[in-house]
């Protein structure tokens, strides 16, 4: 997580101040900078409150920060100036805990959930932000693959809703079906119905383990297992009559951007089914945060996101039992 973070940070003498959290703030800050000078980038810590004259390992008037990284912790920074005192902070990473603070979160560039002090995990990035480094394939794959092997045990019982799901779709008959973002493979046995007997069923996911636990409901519904990052799929464009993505879009760094891949690979008329087995509301709670209206799949941002990237988005019901809506490529 740290190595991502410090990939995020664009070049420069950025700065940055990481918020949120009790004494947590401090601790990833220290562990960052010394991050990013094994890296072999110049960052200095700026102590104190903010809003005065910072003390810290260097003057922060002096020739040490040409080029260097300036790295603050801690609420009272949040309203000062950069120590360049011509700009706010360059990027704000907030760190979310149970504690609270939506509305600081709202306005930071990185998000970084600390529930699981033992597994902390980049959560959202700012658009400017997002294409910066690998981060979001280590991520990825570093908060799936442990949880790989005791998914169906956890998860399991979504079977029915994912089956309910595809249903309602209406996914064609004969045609070829794609799930990105798999996972363990739970729609699978769904979509090889929905499709019969001679359409084509694939399945991508991005995390080798999770393709791995779905190898037996691959083999079982014929269906193409797929080693693949979402945003730049290894399909011809409008190779797809039908797409499932279920729980997929939260996961995305570039909602837009995630979206017009998916539209690339579909053909004109062909559907896009976001799915999660949880509403909204309740996802949310079990993560300990609250609903906020900017989310990508709240209603109003979904419209415009599908909108902007080549979809019309035909269906939409955000239920307390599950999420579901469903978009034709235009």
């Amino acid at each position: 997580m740290l190595r991502g973070l410090a990939g995020l940070l664009p070049a420069g003498p950025v700065a940055v101040l990481v918020d949120g959290g009790d004494e947590q703030p401090a601790m990833l800050a220290a562990r960052l900078a010394a991050t990013l000078r094994a890296g072999g980038r110049a960052c200095v810590r700026l102590s104190g409150t903010g809003g005065g004259s910072p003390g810290g390992d260097a003057n922060p008037r002096g020739d040490v920060f040409d080029g260097a990284i300036r790295l603050a912790d801690g609420p009272g920074w949040r309203a000062a100036r950069s120590p360049d005192a011509a700009r706010s902070w360059d990027v704000v990473i907030w760190l979310r805990t149970s504690h609270g603070g939506q509305a600081a979160e709202e306005g930071a560039d990185v998000v970084v959930d600390m529930h699981d002090l033992d597994w902390p995990v980049i959560r959202r990035v700012a658009t400017g932000l997002a294409d910066r480094g690998p981060w979001y394939l280590t991520e990825t794959r570093a908060f799936f693959s442990c949880r790989a092997a005791t998914w169906n045990a956890r998860f399991g019982d979504d079977l029915p809703a994912y089956a309910a799901a595809v249903a309602q779709a209406g996914i064609p008959r004969g045609g070829v079906v794609m799930d990105i973002g798999c996972g363990t493979g739970r729609a699978l046995p769904a979509l090889r119905q929905a499709v019969g007997p001679d359409g084509s069923v694939v399945a991508a996911d991005l995390t080798p383990e999770m393709l791995d636990e779905a190898r037996p409901q691959a083999v079982a519904a014929r269906a193409a297992l797929v080693l693949a990052d979402a945003r730049r799929l290894p399909f011809a464009d409008g190779s797809a009559d039908a797409l499932l993505a279920a729980g997929l879009v939260n996961h995305l760094p570039d909602t837009e951007a995630g979206l017009t891949e998916l539209a690339r690979i579909t053909r004109p008329g062909g559907l896009l089914v976001l799915f999660h087995p949880s509403g909204r509301a309740a996802l949310a709670a079990r993560h300990g945060r609250a609903l906020t209206p900017d989310e990508p799949l709240a209603a109003g941002v979904l419209r415009r996101s599908t909108a902007a990237t080549g979809w019309r988005l035909t269906a939409y019901d955000d239920a307390v039992d599950r999420f579901f809506a469903v978009a034709v490529r235009g």
